[in-house]
């Protein structure tokens, strides 16, 4: 008797249909599958017949979803909804729990999944590749392999890069070095959090040998959420130089790190941006400034091709310094 109404309800639990959200278009159709975000026209549906299939949010009729989802009708004010209801062509209902809302599907400029100040492990990051080879006067190979990623679980964010350039210039390397940052964040609120930051460079190549930074200070997170992420951060740092004579030095510096990423045309695309800008505190340059920028296009849901520029500038130092270096490479995500 036991085993048999354990079997009727293993059949029972097999016949239920999957929770899933569900978009009604225009034309009749319907899909279902899980809504990621809505942002600049596009409706994002996770599917497992199609990947990620961007909608156009003006062939949608009405949608309904039994999770609860940010809906902004502003660029500033939003409203959690802890379903959507379908209601008639052009419009939905938002049930909170109170009385149903009815909005004009028109009047919504966002749509993303909310995100708690304390959740559960999460880990993303983009391994990126470039190759330029130039073939001219003086032949130039270079090798360019960039690693960035994060991982958060509660309160506490990790922070990790690492990057690798070589370069050759008729056949004698020029360019050899490699970095590596860790970062480790303590939230204090949904927004702010304290930052400490080590920092270590290595080059084979250039009369600057080594340098080694630690860091400290006070961070602010604008937003993170399905559609990128914007962080200051102003840090206390401490300089070690180790030069290739082997002379050493040591300063102490003020600066403010960027993070800044957002997605668009249904997570098509990617513009990214970081970076840190630095005023010594001694007597060693007026000011520096390490930056990239970039766009980076999706090609699976996994790999991308990306366009990024990196400027490197030392002002006010006995030997200045001013580099821009642009690459096109491919990467992969996660």
């Amino acid at each position: 008797m036991f085993s048999r109404t354990l079997l009727c309800l293993a059949l029972s639990m097999a016949a239920t249909p999957l929770l899933a959200d569900t978009v009604w278009l225009k034309n009749g159709d319907r899909l279902t599958g899980k809504i990621k975000f809505f942002d600049g026209g596009k409706l994002l549906l996770q599917t497992e017949y199609g990947g990620s299939i961007p909608l156009d949010w003006n062939q949608i009729a009405t949608l309904e979803s039994d999770r609860q989802l940010l809906i902004k009708e502003s660029a500033v004010t939003g409203e959690v909804a802890k379903s959507l209801q379908p209601a008639e062509s052009g419009k939905v209902i938002l049930a909170n729990g109170g009385a149903p809302r009815t909005i004009e599907l028109a009047s919504i400029q966002q749509i993303m999944k909310p995100k708690p100040l304390v959740e559960d492990f999460t880990w993303k990051g983009n391994l990126d590749a470039a190759l330029d080879y130039k073939r001219a006067e003086r032949d130039t190979d270079d090798y360019d392999i960039d690693l960035k990623t994060k991982a958060r679980h509660g309160l506490w964010r990790h922070n990790a890069e690492v990057g690798y350039d070589r370069e050759y210039q008729d056949g004698v390397v020029a360019t050899d070095n490699w970095n590596a940052e860790y970062a480790l964040d303590r939230f204090l609120d949904e927004h702010w959090f304290w930052q400490g930051r080590a920092e270590y460079e290595r080059d084979r190549v250039e009369d600057l040998a080594r340098q080694r930074t630690l860091g400290t200070g006070p961070g602010y997170q604008f937003w993170d959420n399905e559609l990128g992420a914007f962080s200051l951060a102003g840090l206390l740092n401490r300089t070690d130089y180790q030069f290739a004579n082997g002379d050493k030095s040591n300063f102490y510096a003020v600066s403010m790190k960027w993070d800044y990423n957002r997605y668009l045309v249904g997570k098509s695309f990617e513009m990214f941006s970081s970076g840190e800008v630095g005023k010594p505190l001694a007597n060693v340059a007026d000011y520096t400034l390490e930056a990239e920028v970039g766009l980076r296009y999706k090609v699976t849901d996994w790999a991308s091709l990306h366009m990024k520029a990196e400027k490197d500038l030392v002002s006010g130092s006995e030997g200045d310094l001013d580099e821009t270096h642009y690459s096109l490479g491919f990467g992969v995500g996660w």
